[in-house]
């Protein structure tokens, strides 16, 4: 049986995530020869695409907290340093990277202000910084349909459940925290990706399965309605052969240091 991490590598990045290294490594400046840290790593989607980008004469550090996500990563063919540890403590010297990002992270960070200034430290002066958080629910139709959907079912427990890796979807929140981690200069923009999955049968399953938002949450039975009610609440979004496709915005802290 496959364990969450394999799961989440397996659903989530495909459908969600993998299209987002390139956005944010891209708004972070990662440029040839750069050595760059993703922080919250997961399974590498980021580090991938800023292992691209920053090419053979370049270097890339992906940290997580998560040996079960570490582990799928260290199975991928790419050339990058992967290594355990926290955001708010990173394991890693000042002033050693070019370029430092991370992708929908933050929000699970227990001390959100301290994670980005460990992010800054290891900065080297002219280092860029870029931090990509969900954006609010009500920013992503597919999503706030299937939470709207959830609170409907099942009551607004189960609902924000769903709803907590878009609780950073603010940007006055996020200026907020840049603040409290002393970056004076942060600037907060919006990008968009699209969702897809398979089915509408796929997003139900891979939420099922996601031991973060719904997972151990809702019965078998329970997931049975869902994914039945769902036929109907996502059917605007569905396109060709049966695809689940909408828009997912994110926001983007970017800062340099000087």
């Amino acid at each position: 049986m496959r364990g969450p991490a394999e799961i989440y590598d397996a659903h989530f990045v495909p459908a969600l995530f993998a299209q987002w290294g390139p956005v944010v490594a891209a708004e972070a400046g990662v440029q040839k020869g750069d050595r760059v840290l993703d922080v919250a790593c997961g399974t590498g989607a980021l580090a991938i695409a800023a292992a691209e980008m920053a090419g053979p004469s370049g270097s890339v550090v992906g940290l997580d907290s998560n040996p079960e996500m570490l582990a799928v990563a260290r199975r991928k063919p790419v050339q990058i340093e992967w290594l355990e540890g926290r955001a708010e403590a990173l394991p890693l010297p000042d002033i050693s990277f070019d370029a430092v990002a991370s992708q929908f992270g933050l929000m699970f960070f227990e001390d959100k202000p301290k994670a980005l200034t460990e992010m800054m430290r290891v900065l080297k002066p002219g280092g860029r910084l870029a931090v990509a958080v969900c954006d609010a629910v009500e920013n992503s139709p597919g999503y706030d349909a299937f939470a709207l959907l959830l609170d409907r079912l099942f009551g607004k427990e189960v609902g924000d459940s769903f709803r907590a890796p878009f609780s950073l979807g603010d940007a006055g929140r996020l200026h907020e925290i840049c603040s409290e981690a002393g970056i004076a200069d942060a600037e907060v923009v919006q990008r968009s990706e699209k969702v897809r999955f398979n089915s509408i049968d796929a997003l139900v399953s891979t939420e099922r399965a996601c031991v973060w938002t719904l997972g151990g949450v809702l019965t078998d039975e329970q997931f049975k309605r869902l994914l039945d009610e769902s036929e109907t609440a996502l059917r605007p979004f569905v396109i060709d052969g049966g695809t689940i496709e909408f828009a997912m915005p994110s926001l983007i802290i970017k800062a340099g240091k000087s």
